[in-house]
This record gives C-alpha cells, structure tokens and sequence, in this order.
C-alpha cells in the first residue's frame, strides 16, 4: 500500500516541478506572468442555429420597415374625374378673383381689327402687335384697303411682328375673301371664318368670342401649357384640348376661362421657370414644385401688372389695373 502511494506521488511530483520550470525559463525571476485570456469556446450547435434564427429575424424586421416606408412614399390614390372637374372649376373660380380684369390682350376697335391683329400674334407678342397696328389700320383701315394694298409696301409696315411675307399674303387674301364673299363684312360664324386665309380655330375662337359674343376656347400655347399642368387632358393636340375642356367648363364660361387662364400663364406660371412662390392657386395645382417656390424668388419672375410693370395693350380696359403699354419706339 504505502509503495504504490509512493509511486503516484512521484509521478505527480515528476511532472509539476516540470511545467513550473518552463514557466521560469520564459519569464525573469521576481517578474510576474501575464495571465492569458481564455479562448471562447465555440458554440454548440443549438447556440449557433439560435444566433442564425435571430438574425434572419432582424433582416425580415428591417425588410418590412422598408416595405412600409416604401408604401408610405407612394403616391395618392388617383384622381377621379369628378374631383377633376371640381378641382378645374375651382381653379376657373378663384382666377376670376385674382383677373377681375382679365381680356383679349390686343387693341382693337371692330371685328376687323382684332381678326387682323390675332392673325399677326402668329409668332410674336400681343405687345409687338398692338406697336404695329396703329400704323397699319391708319393706312388700311377696311378690308376693301387691305386687299388693294401693295404686298411689298404692306410687308414694311409689319416687319415688326415678324414673317412678315407670310403674315402679308394672309392679309391680303383674307381682306379679299371679306370682299368678294362677305359684302366687306367679318363673319360672326366659326364655320366662315375658318375658311379665310390664315385664319384657324384659334383665331376664330378669339373674334368670336372677343368681338361677337359667340362663346369659345381660345387654345394658344399658354393655355394648352396650363391645361395639361393642372391635369385638365393629357392631350397635345389642340383641337383634342379644346373638346376635353369643353367638357369639364359650362358654355358660357368658355371665353373668360380662355383670357383667365393665359393670363395667368403669360404672368405667373411661365414655360420656363413658373413663379411657384407667389402664385395664388397651389394648392390646386399638382405640378407645384415645377418652378421657383421661395416667394421673395419667385416675385422677380412675375410679368406685367402682377411684377408692377407695364401691360400689353397701348389701350388697355378702364379696368385694367397696370400701365399702359409704350408705343413702337419709345423708350
């Protein structure tokens, strides 16, 4: 008994005196050892799979917080058309607020003038016209004048409103149809007017309405611009607009909603840069954000009466709150 006790203590003792005189070979003496971290031991396969568990947890939290985000950002439900409609009405309403003044931009004094005039608003402004007129109706006051006229002589006088060839066999042929057909008359008819020279729905629409009370929407390039920003038709056309919106405005409402709305878009809401910060409708509008929407911004960008400067007409209404406009020439 007491020899194999002996025996396990020696072994013992052969091998302990072994690792402390290791421990004594890497380290000086009175130095103590530096403890040595203890190494992780590795997860057990329950432990690993729970981790795995939880991450995929976390992704499919974070996927569907980005799914409602995403939902969140989408856009309203579409417009129904009666919302439309009464959005459009709206909008008709509250510019008549804003142009109680609103009218057809050109100077004239008979029906004649203004079929003149709105022929030669071709390509050109309302104000380069209405300098140019007075000279012109001073020397061709009737159509029996006009149609008589020397082409090269009429083409001098209205070089200012630019392709003025053109504009001046328009105006010779169309004097001599209000001649020949129409007794010297301008006709109070879309059907007749549309059959002169030069003369399109457009500028049949604008005599009509402006100088015989027939009803009409005038689709020139500001109103066809606004009409498809305010979501009234997607068309391009614009005979297709002018039927759409037709559709949407009573009848008599037709001819001012046409003065309201280009108006508007020759002051305010511009092709280029509309002056988002100070137009008065944007909350009807759903291409806000188009322009300039800082309001100090955006009252530089307004044009005639609205930025304070002078309007179209040399001869505006009584009514029209602006300065008149300087004749051909002036300073």
């Amino acid at each position: 008994m007491s020899g194999e006790r002996n025996s396990a203590v020696g072994e013992q003792g052969s091998r302990v005196p072994t690792k402390v005189a290791k421990g004594a070979n890497r380290k000086p003496a009175g130095v103590s050892a530096k403890p040595t971290a203890e190494k992780p031991s590795k997860p057990s396969a329950s432990e690993a799979e729970a981790v795995k568990t939880a991450k995929a947890a976390k992704t499919v939290t974070a996927a569907k917080a980005a799914a409602k985000t995403v939902t969140a950002a989408k856009p309203s439900k579409p417009e129904s058309r009666l919302a439309m409609v009464r959005r459009a009405r709206r909008i008709n309403r509250e510019l008549a607020d804003v142009y109680p003044y609103a009218h057809p931009e050109l100077d004239f004094q008979n029906p004649f003038q203004l079929l003149v005039a709105t022929v030669l608003s071709a390509q050109t402004t309302d104000l380069r016209v209405n300098q140019t007129t007075p000279a012109l109706f001073a020397k061709y006051p009737t159509p029996e004048d006009m149609a008589a006229a020397v082409p090269e002589e009429l083409e001098e006088v209205i070089r200012p409103t630019g392709f003025f060839r053109a504009k001046a066999k328009s105006l010779i042929g169309l004097s001599t149809a209000l001649r020949d057909s129409f007794g010297g008359e301008v006709p109070g008819r879309l059907e007749d007017l549309v059959t002169l020279p030069g003369v399109g729905r457009k500028t049949a629409f604008v005599v009509l309405g402006n100088a015989f009370g027939v009803p009409g929407i005038t689709v020139d390039t500001h109103f066809m611009r606004l009409a498809r920003r305010w979501k009234w038709t997607e068309q391009d056309d614009p005979v297709k607009i002018e039927a759409e919106v037709a559709e949407i405005f009573p009848k008599s409402e037709w001819t001012m909603l046409s003065h309201r709305v280009i108006f508007h878009g020759r002051r305010i809401c511009h092709a280029r840069k509309p002056a988002c910060g100070a137009c008065p409708i944007t909350h009807l509008c759903p291409a806000y954000g188009e322009g300039e929407t800082d309001p100090e911004k955006a009252k530089k960008l307004l044009k005639y009466e609205m930025g304070g400067y002078p309007g179209q007409r040399l001869n505006p209404p009584p009514d029209y709150p602006g300065k008149p406009a300087p004749p051909l020439g002036a300073s």
